[in-house]
């Protein structure tokens, strides 16, 4: 891994475990066990370290993740476990990222760029799934992956995570309410 990879992953984890408040060059430098001065090299100012972060959950979001085939509600499903999962620190610096984003125009651009990805991405998908209207259900789909991941890590919903098996259920109302089947 790179160094500028490694700092961005450190001020994801930073973000994630002390929100907006904490994240200093000298925390990231101590997460991604780094001399000090490290971070300030790479990213002078802080706007500019919070640009490297939003940039690093970027291209940790931009895989190329294809559906099997009649599978797609078993797809989401483990999308949004993997993210309430081994993705949940990323997520919590996404969200405190969304409010910071709203505060700070200047970061609006790069947290939609990511944003913008998702929804494209899904449009994809959907269309192949057999979508009338992709660009719309994608819209749809997203808003419920965001509320299902959302409500799993920081709604009341983090109480009891739900498992596999109901978010696939989950998955298959929704895009039965798309007019996309899924087996059962």
């Amino acid at each position: 891994m790179d160094r500028l990879s490694a700092i961005g992953d450190a001020a994801i984890e930073v973000i994630a475990a002390e929100g907006m408040r904490g994240l200093t060059h000298r925390a990231v430098d101590r997460a991604a066990s780094l001399p000090a001065g490290s971070t300030s090299y790479y990213a002078r100012t802080r706007g500019a370290l919070l640009e490297l972060a939003i940039d690093r959950m970027v291209t940790l979001d931009n895989v190329d993740l294809e559906p099997p085939p009649g599978r797609l509600a078993e797809f989401l499903a483990g999308f949004v476990h993997a993210a309430i999962t081994v993705g949940r620190t990323r997520m919590l610096a996404r969200y405190e990222f969304a409010l910071e984003a709203t505060r700070r125009p200047e970061l609006r651009a790069a947290y939609d760029k990511g944003g913008l990805l998702i929804r494209r991405r899904c449009a994809s998908v959907l269309a192949t799934a057999g979508s009338s209207e992709p660009d719309r259900h994608a819209t749809v789909l997203v808003a419920w992956l965001d509320g299902a991941i959302f409500d799993a890590i920081a709604g009341t919903g983090s109480l009891a995570p739900p498992s596999r098996a109901a978010l696939t259920r989950g998955a298959r109302e929704v895009l039965a309410g798309l007019g996309i089947s899924q087996s059962p």
